[in-house]
């Protein structure tokens, strides 16, 4: 059940971000997406920490990604990593681009 709904919220015209919110790097990725103007409905927040399969996705996460850590990163179908990356991806430039060529800024 946890693979089939990350697998129905992760699209290619989406950024959606699997998050905990007490957790300090999904409010740095959350900062850093603040930063871009996102089409309505082109960026979701996903809190996972009250659902009852949560260790399950963070299982799923780890296949899929290679980690179980939130956040978990995904612009369009390809997860990007966590918060640092995102905001390594922001320095050095290449995140826009990212998030352009999957149709998600206005």
């Amino acid at each position: 059940m946890a693979q089939q709904f990350v697998q129905t919220k992760i699209k290619g015209d989406k950024v959606v971000l699997f998050i905990k919110p007490t957790c300090p790097y999904c409010t740095m990725a959350k900062d850093v997406l603040s930063k871009y103007k996102f089409k309505p409905g082109h960026l979701e927040y996903i809190d996972i920490s009250g659902r009852s399969d949560m260790k399950s996705m963070q299982d799923y996460f780890l296949e899929l990604t290679g980690e179980r850590t939130v956040p978990r990163v995904f612009i369009g179908k390809e997860c990007v990593g966590g918060g640092s990356d995102v905001e390594e991806l922001h320095e050095s430039g290449k995140l826009e681009g990212m998030l352009q060529s999957i149709g998600a800024l206005q």
